[in-house]
């Protein structure tokens, strides 16, 4: 094995890269606009959320409950009648639909427990599950104030004091950026060293490499570091100038250890889409091969869902994929500020994994160039 070969191998594998504009356009994408609207796209508190009132009571707390709707939470409520309720929700015009029966003012003095019925379009999932807690709430309040005669602050017998160590704000927008960014170097690193092994297979330029005096470990390095120093440096580039730059989100560990990270998990990927590769016959087939890998790998992983809310027997079985250390790894050093002396088990761990797969994925390689 020489140096020499390995180098001019990943040179041409990089301009293949170059010269293929689509590949060229995701990489782009996937690290500065997909990264940007994952940001902003994350579900934040309620917000201007369309909503309807029937009253049947016209009485005074069923005015207070329509006025307690507004603004940013809720759009000034549309007062409409029973007959206007489902034809407006099955149009999309609302999300929620509340519906205040008649009397309800009487039994409430009554001392009855009245019912007030709340339709939901779930469609809309984001404000759906958020929105009907907030209708309670808004709902309640105006109806204990309207029978107690005042505003006050229920008083609990233990009050909770929340403070938020590492994302002050609770902004998930932060966490959406660096998120994707995790997200985009495994499917980044995967697609590219596959699409270059495809690629020379379609175009016939692996019977070229066949009679030169190359190995078939020459080969494979140069695609690894290749397509491994591209997905790096749009990582770094990503971080500095979209999540850090763009959307101002802090980071508080170094980026040089993050960085380090990356390299040990693109070691393990790369090594991955060459095996997936070698298996697919043409891209198309490879297309669905990544989905079947990449979708657990992302979802198991703990990007989205925290580990210790699945079953036992899935963490186990994750712990065998490079993208649960790395995810480990992401958050620790760019949530929590943490060094070397916390994450290095998630190190040697990417490490190994990674190693298996390039041996593996290396002797696969050989057998398909024979």
């Amino acid at each position: 094995m020489r140096i020499s070969n390995i180098f001019r191998l990943g040179i041409k594998e990089l301009r293949g890269l170059a010269r293929d504009p689509m590949l060229m356009i995701l990489i782009v994408y996937a690290f500065t606009l997909a990264i940007y609207t994952a940001s902003k796209a994350m579900p934040e508190n309620l917000n201007n959320a369309a909503i309807a009132i029937v009253d049947e009571d016209q009485s005074p707390i069923s005015g207070r409950i329509t006025t307690a709707f507004y603004p940013p939470y809720f759009v000034p409520p549309k007062l409409i009648s029973t007959y206007e309720m489902d034809k407006r929700m099955d149009t999309g015009l609302d999300t929620f639909a509340l519906d205040i029966p008649p009397n309800f003012q009487r039994d409430l003095l009554a001392g009855r427990n009245p019912t007030i019925q709340l339709n939901i379009d779930a469609t809309r999932m984001s404000q759906a599950f958020s929105g009907g807690r907030y209708v309670q709430a808004i709902v309640t309040n105006e109806v204990s104030e309207f029978l107690n005669h005042y505003r006050s602050a229920s008083k609990m017998p233990v009050e909770q004091n929340l403070r938020a160590r590492f994302n002050q704000d609770l902004n998930k927008g932060w966490f959406g950026a660096v998120t994707n960014v995790i997200a985009s170097v495994t499917m980044l690193s995967i697609i590219l060293t596959g699409a270059a092994l495809i690629r020379e297979r379609e175009h016939g330029t692996i019977e070229h490499l066949l009679v030169m005096p190359v190995t078939p470990i020459e080969i494979m390095i140069s695609k690894v570091w290749s397509m491994g120093l591209v997905v790096l440096v749009a990582t770094a580039m990503s971080l500095l100038f979209i999540v850090k730059g763009v959307l101002s989100v802090p980071i508080n560990g170094s980026i040089i250890l993050f960085l380090l990270g990356v390299a040990l998990q693109l070691f393990a990927t790369t090594s991955l889409g060459i095996y997936l590769a070698t298996i697919a016959g043409s891209m198309p087939q490879f297309g669905l091969l990544i989905v079947l890998i990449l979708l657990p790998l992302q979802v198991l992983s703990g990007a989205m869902t925290p580990r210790e809310s699945m079953p036992e027997i899935i963490q186990n079985i994750m712990l065998a994929a490079p993208n649960t250390h790395f995810v480990i790894l992401a958050q620790s050093v760019l949530f929590r500020g943490a060094g070397l002396s916390v994450v290095w088990p998630q190190f040697l761990a990417l490490m190994i994994i990674g190693s298996v797969l390039f041996f593996f994925a290396l002797k696969r390689f050989r057998n398909f160039l024979r």
